[in-house]
């Protein structure tokens, strides 16, 4: 159990008859991004309340930092930060005053709130808006302040629930590229419960895909697409004028080669590296064939996500 922040074997929630998490078995290690993912209903968000100790599972283990949430929530909370999908603030304090409150609610020491608020906001980049009250931020200032307000107390464990949802792509790849540095610098866990799939596959390192309370998948993309793509990472595409039969018999002969199947003059060629290179100059050397097109398919996120809810 030392090497994983969270821990969870069978975990179980029902609201009377309904499951709504179902025997999930998930385990983070320490400094790990993980992405949750899963359509509304699938159950992410409750695994996130019982993580945080506001509510009790129905049976089952979990532990956060070897700490188990229902007997010790309090103590999880000096360690984790928490960021909801809408980020609450006092409309009429100025960011710092915020940050401040916060502070003084974790206990620390008053001495030290200054320069922790210097440095919180610094790192999400609003420290000219130190002064400004919330009521004028942005959606995306108000999301970097509640980054900001996450961080003062140096949690070893972040979980954002939809941290980027509502903003423009730039923003939202600012917060990305500010959760990928706090990971690289701080060794901070992050969970990110989301939607947006192109974007979470920038900077997690695994994801786990959720429907209907169960744990469907789990890996990194790479991994996932292999499940379910037919074991193969690439996919190439060649159009070959000539014999197609010639062709997908030397195209076997090259080493790294998973498989090759022909629908007419259309080769379908699965591998785990980009071997444009290699099949180009032998498919040109073949007399008689003329090679008249190839592509390349890296399997996305958005591929095996959707791949797995057409399944279920």
């Amino acid at each position: 159990m030392d090497n994983y922040i969270i821990s969870t074997k069978n975990l179980t929630k029902k609201y009377g008859e309904k499951v709504v998490v179902d025997d999930l078995n998930l385990s983070i290690p320490k400094g790990e991004i993980y992405g949750l993912l899963g359509p509304n209903g699938a159950g992410k968000s409750t695994v996130i309340l019982m993580l945080l100790g506001l509510t009790e599972p129905s049976s089952g283990q979990l532990s956060v930092q070897d700490f188990n949430p229902v007997k010790d929530p309090l103590r999880i909370k000096r360690f984790t930060g928490y960021l909801p999908e809408k980020v609450g603030f006092y409309e009429d304090m100025t960011s710092a005053q915020n940050l401040e409150y916060t502070a003084l609610l974790n206990s620390i020491p008053e001495k030290d709130i200054p320069k922790k608020i210097d440095e919180v906001l610094s790192i999400v980049g609003l420290t000219k808006d130190k002064n400004r009250i919330v009521k004028q931020f942005s959606k995306g200032m108000k999301q970097r302040l509640g980054i900001a307000d996450v961080l003062i107390k140096d949690p070893e464990l972040v979980i954002f629930d939809e941290p980027t949802e509502g903003l423009d792509i730039e923003v939202a790849n600012q917060i990305l590229e500010t959760i990928s540095e706090l990971n690289k610098k701080k060794k901070i866990t992050f969970l990110i419960s989301s939607h947006q799939l192109n974007l979470v596959q920038k900077i997690c390192h695994r994801v786990g895909i959720m429907s209907k309370g169960k744990l469907i998948g789990e890996g990194n993309v790479s991994d996932l697409s292999k499940n379910i793509f037919g074991g193969y990472k690439h996919q190439i595409e060649l159009e070959v004028i000539g014999d197609a039969e010639k062709v997908v018999q030397q195209i076997k002969t090259i080493k790294g080669i998973k498989s090759v199947i022909s629908t007419e003059n259309v080769i379908h060629i699965g591998t785990d590296e980009d071997l444009r290179q290699e099949i180009s100059r032998m498919v040109t050397n073949i007399e008689g064939v003329i090679l008249t097109k190839m592509d390349i398919k890296d399997f996305s996120l958005e591929d095996v996500y959707l791949n797995y809810f057409k399944e279920v």
